[in-house]
């Protein structure tokens, strides 16, 4: 690589051009699955999981064989790290193995340890404070459904229910990068932390996006071009569903609900949904409805996240066109 090592561990590590170029790069790649390969070889990425997955393994593992690579695929009960090895330990070897660490695991203090170490660029598939890889595929999906990646620019995105979890994190950093106007939704003692907002915000400012924390799902949503949810119980809670559920009912994704953002609007949601719960069947399932379309883009906005961090597309501009 002939530029600085990049990471991708929150969704502000990227700023409004290269974000552009990403997901210029995606829907590439969605035309093409073959488009590029510039991990022949095979180089290996090594993609390690501290929780269970069904899109995000893969996603990346089909996405890193279709670029030419090998998909070293690492679980907890499997690794060193499960049984308690230091963070540092682990990046040290896998770093001089591996042309990519890729890994969903739960503290962002650990990814970033991580990346403290790695000589490698590091990618966030998940943790507890962002999911950075997700919301690509989503603005993916935007852009494959309005007409590209310049259309995303001035849209208003609405996201409703858990704001203090990592999808409204990331909502909130990609959406002001992108330059959209984000409106977060959720009751009080589920919004996001201040720092994160502020942060939000700076840069929304030098985009020429707005962002809006509010309690009032209805404002939120009113003439949105696309609405987001999440489930309302975060992995390894569900035995607490009852009780903590019971905030969030105001936050359902009905038809009602739907029917204040425009007649066009999108509805996305990263799965897996409770349909009745944070999402009525009518609407994952209805005509605005591109949760399929967002669960394959995965591939493809990973895809291109990976071909642009190890330096292809920022070295040859080619693959822009």
């Amino acid at each position: 690589m002939t530029e600085r090592l990049r990471h991708m561990l929150r969704d502000d590590d990227i700023n409004h051009e290269e974000q552009k170029q990403i997901l210029s790069l995606g829907m590439h790649f969605r035309e093409d699955r073959f488009y590029h390969r510039p991990f022949e070889g095979p180089q290996a990425v090594a993609v390690l999981f501290d929780k269970p997955s069904t899109r995000t393994r893969s996603s990346f593992s089909v996405g890193v064989a279709e670029l030419g690579g090998y998909p070293l695929v690492i679980d907890k009960s499997g690794s060193q790290l499960g049984r308690g090895e230091p963070v540092a330990d682990t990046t040290r070897v896998l770093t001089r193995m591996t042309s990519v660490l890729v890994w969903r695991t739960f503290g962002q203090e650990r990814i970033e340890e991580m990346a403290q170490y790695a000589t490698v660029p590091v990618v966030n598939a998940l943790t507890d404070s962002f999911h950075p890889c997700q919301v690509l595929a989503d603005f993916l999906t935007i852009a494959q459904m309005r007409g590209g990646v310049d259309a995303l620019e001035g849209m208003t995105i609405a996201y409703v229910g858990d704001g203090a979890n990592n999808m409204a994190n990331s909502y909130l950093l990609a959406g002001a990068t992108a330059g959209m106007h984000v409106r977060i939704a959720g009751p009080n003692g589920f919004l996001p932390a201040a720092n994160i907002v502020e942060d939000a915000k700076r840069i929304a400012a030098a985009n020429g996006g707005s962002i809006v924390v509010t309690t009032d799902a209805r404002k939120a949503v009113a003439d949105a071009d696309c609405v987001f949810t999440d489930t309302w119980v975060s992995m390894g809670e569900e035995a607490e569903y009852a009780i903590r559920s019971k905030p969030f009912w105001p936050y359902q994704v009905n038809d009602e609900l739907m029917s204040l953002a425009k007649p066009d609007a999108l509805f996305q949601h990263c799965l897996p949904a409770y349909r009745g719960k944070e999402v009525t069947s009518s609407v994952i399932d209805g005509p605005q409805s591109v949760v399929w379309d967002e669960a394959e883009n995965r591939l493809h906005a990973q895809k291109a996240l990976l071909t642009w961090l190890i330096g292809w597309q920022r070295e040859d501009e080619s693959l822009m066109r």
